[in-house]
C-alpha cells in the first residue's frame, strides 16, 4: 500500500507540475483574462469569477487522478467503500460551496483596494483570519453535514466511560457525535470541533468498529491532549501569522510591474496578482514543509504523553495505535529523511518507544 501510494503520488507531483508549467507559459491565464475582461468587465464580482473559473479549470484537470486514486487504488487494498454517485455528488458539492462562499470572499478582498487604498493587504489579512474563524464555529453545523450523517453516541459504558475522562480533565463537550465515515472508506479517525460550550467529539464509526473501550478512550485522551497543551491557538496563530506575510508578499508584488510581464499580464490589475501568488505560493511553501511537520510530530509526542498520564497507563494508546496502524496499512519503517520532510505524524514505532520511555 506504502509503495502504491508514493507511486501514484509521484505521478501526482509531476502532473501537477507539468499542468503549472505549462499553463503558466503558454499565455493561456493571460488569454483568458482577456476574455473575462472583455465579456464581465473588471468588477469585483467578474474578477472573482475568473478566480473561481481558473481554480475550477484546475479541479477539472485533477479529477482522473483524483478518481483513479479513490476507485483503483483505495478499492485494490480495500479501503474503498464509496459509490460513483457519492463521489459525483461531493465534488458537485464542492463548487457549489466555492461559488456560495469563496466567490463572494474573493470579491471582498478585492474591493478593498477601493475601500482602504494602498493599506488593502492588511484588510484583506484581517478579513480571511476572520472568515477562517468564523468558519471553524459554521462548518460543523452547515458545511460538514452536506457530505456526512452524524448521530449521538448511543448510551451505555462507552458514553458513560468517555464523558467522564472529558469532565475529569475539565474538557466541555456538547456531546459525542458518531460519522458514518464508513460510507465512504474504511480508514477512521477522531476530532473534535467548535469551541467552547458548543464543542462536539466525533468519531468515526470506522473507530468504534476497529477498538475497544479502553482504546477509544486513549485515543480521545490524546485528542483532548492537544486541547490542554494549547496546541490548536498555537498552530492558529502561527498560521495568522504566516498569512499576513504573505499578504504583505502579494503586496509587494502587486506592485511590481515585472511581475505582472513574466507572466504576460498587464500591470495594475490585483486578480492576476492574486492569481499567480496562489499558484506559486506551493512551490515556496513546500520547502518550509519540513519545519511544520517537525512542530506538528513534537505536538503529536505531547498529547501522545498527555494521554498516557490521563489514562494512567501507556498501554491503551500503544494497543490502539497498533491496531489503526494495522487496519489503515501503515509504514512500520518510513526512511528518517523521507519521514522528517513529508510526515506531520511520528511513525508507529517513534511513538511507542516515546511512550514506553516517558
Amino acid at each position: 500500500y506504502t509503495l502504491a501510494k508514493s507511486q501514484h503520488g509521484r505521478f501526482d507531483n509531476l502532473f501537477g507540475a507539468v499542468l503549472l508549467i505549462a499553463v503558466l507559459l503558454t499565455g493561456a491565464l493571460p488569454r483568458l483574462f482577456e476574455w473575462v475582461s472583455r465579456n464581465f468587465g473588471q468588477s469585483a464580482w467578474a474578477m472573482s469569477g475568473f478566480l473561481i473559473g481558473v481554480m475550477l479549470l484546475f479541479m477539472l484537470a485533477c479529477l482522473p487522478l483524483d478518481w483513479r486514486a479513490q476507485f483503483r487504488l483505495e478499492e485494490r487494498f480495500g479501503f474503498n467503500t464509496t459509490t460513483q454517485g457519492t463521489w459525483w455528488a461531493d465534488r458537485a458539492k464542492a463548487v457549489l460551496l466555492m461559488i456560495v462562499i469563496v466567490l463572494p470572499l474573493f470579491a471582498l478582498l478585492l474591493k478593498l483596494v477601493d475601500w482602504t487604498g494602498s493599506a488593502w493587504w492588511l484588510w484583506g489579512w484581517a478579513c480571511l483570519t476572520g472568515f477562517q474563524f468564523l468558519m471553524m464555529i459554521l462548518a460543523p453545523v452547515l458545511i460538514l453535514p452536506l457530505f456526512n450523517k452524524f448521530s449521538p453516541l448511543e448510551d451505555g459504558s462507552l458514553k458513560e466511560r468517555l464523558l467522564a475522562l472529558a469532565k475529569g480533565a475539565d474538557f466541555s463537550a456538547q456531546k459525542i457525535q458518531i460519522m458514518d465515515g464508513s460510507r465512504r472508506s474504511k480508514h477512521s479517525n477522531a476530532f473534535f470541533t467548535g469551541f467552547g460550550r458548543a464543542r462536539r467529539i466525533v468519531l468515526f464509526d470506522t473507530l468504534i468498529e476497529q477498538l475497544n473501550e479502553a482504546e477509544l478512550e486513549a485515543v480521545l485522551a490524546h485528542e483532548i491532549g492537544h486541547y490542554k497543551k494549547r496546541h490548536i491557538p498555537k498552530m492558529l496563530l502561527l498560521s495568522a501569522a504566516s498569512s499576513l506575510l504573505g499578504f504583505y508578499v502579494l503586496y509587494l508584488l502587486a506592485g511590481f510591474e515585472g511581475f505582472y510581464d513574466a507572466f504576460g499580464f498587464s500591470a495594475g490589475y490585483l486578480a492576476p496578482a492574486f492569481l499567480l501568488f496562489g499558484l506559486l505560493s506551493g512551490a515556496i511553501e513546500f520547502w518550509f514543509s519540513p519545519l511544520l511537520n517537525r512542530l506538528s510530530r513534537k505536538h503529536e509526542y505531547e498529547a501522545d504523553a498527555y494521554a498516557k498520564e490521563r489514562v494512567g497507563a501507556a498501554q491503551p494508546l500503544i494497543s490502539a495505535l497498533r491496531k489503526l496502524n494495522e487496519k489503515n496499512l501503515g509504514n512500520l519503517t518510513p526512511h528518517p529523511a523521507y519521514s522528517g520532510f513529508h510526515y506531520s505524524h511520528p511513525a508507529l514505532l517513534e511513538r511507542e518507544a516515546a511512550l514506553n520511555r516517558d
